[in-house]
């Protein structure tokens, strides 16, 4: 037991402090606007389904979208959850193509019983990514050069992300009820450089501005499982939850302007390191799960914000209403089989589609994307079947129409995590 704690708390210790100092630096112009680039929720099991989890329950598991089904947690078991995520962006305008990639933490979940029909679960997520690298250089032979300006070159870059630490609670009213609720903390920065540079340096003026967002607050999530058993271990599970909208503390800053090669310089516009608030509104899911117990779960989720009334200072105008289904399923051929390890794989593949949060030059960004997973198991690890290396493979497209000069992205996701599962309050009889 000693052994296994320290494990376990060298693991969190440097994962948090990883969390804390290192950054998912892929390039996506998009970052530019609101929050940045929203990442997936989920864990891999989840992700490697298309991102499903309002209706899902499993005891090796936690699906923190929906806290009410902690209350699926074993009472003798403890459940740990770290991973980490390689990223590659494929970025096109129909003309130039560009790609970016990085190997950053994702996630660190852990979840344990309180008592029978009673779990406890907390993590640290992502919630957005602002990391971008936008840089044109216009010379002479360029179609769009203007004698008047002369070459220039324009730079634009981004930097810091939002992330989520989380502790909760979910409880079994009865035999097929459950509710959860999650304490929730956001916390995080983003900053954003832009600049032009002429190459006539000494004879005009060029121009650089600073923006930078700290926010930080509580929040809530707040769910409900109804789960229904049949004959031959056949289930369905009906769930909804709620992150309920809230406006964050936020200091918000904002400099422009403009110098010469003199040291003259002259403020074009100047936004002081004041107080204010960034308001997130409500996320509503809905979801449904069907399958037979340790053979095969489908499961799908309905999922929707209220982006146009959300308020971030700097973005106004880029934020629209976002509408999803997630959907997926997992077939185990035989958990349990003491011949085939093929057979104890758990086997995963999802979709989905709807909306992106982000809306330019009157159009609102579509996504679209595709994932597959697998769930290895480590009895060599832990000595049970339910201890596994999740892995999960997911590509997304988020895309607009190219007359409104707006360029698409491919997003290819690799992400595998170490899923603990151990029996720690189990008292043995020999040691």
């Amino acid at each position: 037991m000693q052994s296994k704690l320290i494990i376990v708390t060298f693991i969190s210790l440097f994962s948090f402090a990883y969390s804390v100092s290192g950054q998912k630096n892929i390039d996506s112009p998009y970052s530019r606007f609101n929050l940045g680039t929203l990442q997936p929720e989920g864990s891999f099991r989840s992700l490697g389904m298309g991102s499903v989890g309002t209706a899902m329950r499993d005891n090796s598991s936690i699906y923190f979208s929906n806290p009410a089904s902690y209350s699926s947690l074993d009472t003798i078991s403890f459940v740990f959850d770290f991973g980490l995520d390689y990223g590659s962006n494929f970025i096109s305008d129909g003309i130039s193509k560009f790609s970016s990639n990085d190997l950053n933490f994702h996630h660190l979940i852990l979840g344990f019983p309180l008592a029978k029909g009673w779990g406890f679960a907390a993590g640290i997520v992502p919630i957005s990514s602002g990391y971008y690298q936008i840089s044109q250089t216009v010379t002479s032979a360029d179609p769009g050069y203007d004698p008047t300006t002369g070459e220039y070159t324009e730079t634009h870059n981004g930097d810091g992300g939002i992330t989520k630490f989380f502790f909760g609670t979910g409880i079994k009213l009865s035999k097929n009820f459950s509710v959860g609720a999650n304490l929730s903390f956001l916390s995080g920065q983003i900053k954003r450089d832009n600049s032009i540079q002429f190459s006539d340096f000494y004879n005009v003026f060029n121009n650089i501005s600073e923006e930078k967002l700290v926010l930080g607050g509580i929040n809530f999530d707040y769910g409900i499982q109804y789960t229904a058993s049949f004959k031959n271990n056949y289930f369905l599970n009906l769930g909804a939850s709620i992150t309920t909208g809230n406006n964050y503390n936020t200091k918000y800053s904002q400099l422009s302007l403009k110098y010469t090669a003199y040291n003259v310089t002259d403020t074009i516009s100047y936004v002081p390191n004041n107080s204010t608030k960034t308001f997130i509104p409500a996320t509503y899911r809905f979801g449904i799960a069907f399958g037979k117990k340790n053979k095969f779960t489908a499961g799908l989720d309905y999922v929707s914000t209220k982006w146009s009334t959300s308020k971030i200072p700097g973005s106004s105008g880029y934020a629209a209403d976002t509408r999803e289904l997630r959907f997926g399923a997992e077939f185990i051929p035989d958990k349990y089989s003491n011949y085939s390890y093929l057979s104890r794989i758990e086997y995963r593949i999802g979709g989905h589609f709807g909306d992106n949060y982000l809306i330019i030059n009157g159009e609102q960004l579509k996504e679209y994307g595709a994932s597959i997973g697998f769930g290895i198991p480590l009895p060599m690890i832990l000595g049970n079947p339910f201890s596994k290396t999740n892995l999960y493979i997911d590509y997304t497209k988020k895309y607009a129409s190219p007359t409104n000069n707006l360029h698409a992205e491919g997003f290819l996701t690799i992400g595998v995590s170490l899923n603990l599962y151990d029996n720690w309050f189990f008292k043995r009889k020999y040691e």
